[in-house]
């Protein structure tokens, strides 16, 4: 059995959540609170950070090494292209995502509304939320330009890439911030992401006292 310890909030939980799905492997979530871990997380990784994948008494933890490893062992559906400029303009976006996305926009948002409002009890800092919401301005554009040069992110073919930036959007679009309305390509590159049967349980997510935003779980938004 397959066990992935995570947190609904984390997009590199949900980013090996997506793929697991995509590449039909069975597994149980165990959610953790990232501002509230059990010992149990730092026994299996010293570092305490999310997700945790478990199976058959092995342990692999970070986002990378258990993305990496999905791709290797699960040799039948592959989330990287063939061709080996398109695989390093995949690991490009999700780098981007999973680094640049992720320190300029999740952290500024997120963190604010959501962690620490459950670590600390405290109002979010309104000039970082700011800072952060412009930010994902700038990021939307990239998606909305990469969306129209392209039928997926990184090419004519569904990939990782496009796995890592919706799990990292979802989140944001959770919270009800992102304006797809200005960004049509983006837009409709996130519509055929949200109807892939991979996606259904991520848009089942709730976060503990946060209402998603009304049109969050909507195919046709």
């Amino acid at each position: 059995m397959v066990l992935l310890i995570h947190h609904s909030a984390s997009p590199f939980s949900r980013k090996i959540r997506i793929q697991m799905s995509e590449k039909k492997v069975l597994f149980v979530l165990k959610e953790e609170e990232p501002w509230n871990l059990s010992q149990d997380v730092y026994k299996l990784n010293p570092a305490g950070t999310l997700p945790i994948f478990l199976y058959d008494g092995n342990f692999i933890s970070g986002n990378y090494a258990i993305s990496e490893y999905l791709e290797e062992f699960i040799k039948e559906i592959r989330l990287y292209p063939e061709d080996i400029k398109q695989r390093a303009e995949t690991r490009r976006i999700i780098e981007w995502f999973d680094v640049k996305f992720y320190d300029e926009v999740y952290k500024k948002i997120v963190f604010e509304k959501i962690y620490k409002r459950f670590s600390s009890g405290s109002a979010p800092d309104s000039k970082t939320l700011k800072v952060g919401l412009n930010n994902l301005n700038y990021h939307l554009e990239y998606v909305d330009w990469l969306a129209e040069k392209n039928n997926y992110l990184s090419g004519e073919s569904f990939s990782l890439a496009d796995v890592t930036a919706a799990a990292h959007l979802s989140i944001i679009d959770y919270l009800g911030d992102i304006p797809w309305d200005n960004y049509k390509n983006a837009k409709l590159w996130y519509s055929k992401i949200k109807s892939r049967p991979s996606f259904k349980d991520i848009l089942k997510d709730t976060i503990r006292g946060i209402l998603p935003s009304k049109h969050y779980a909507n195919l046709d938004f």
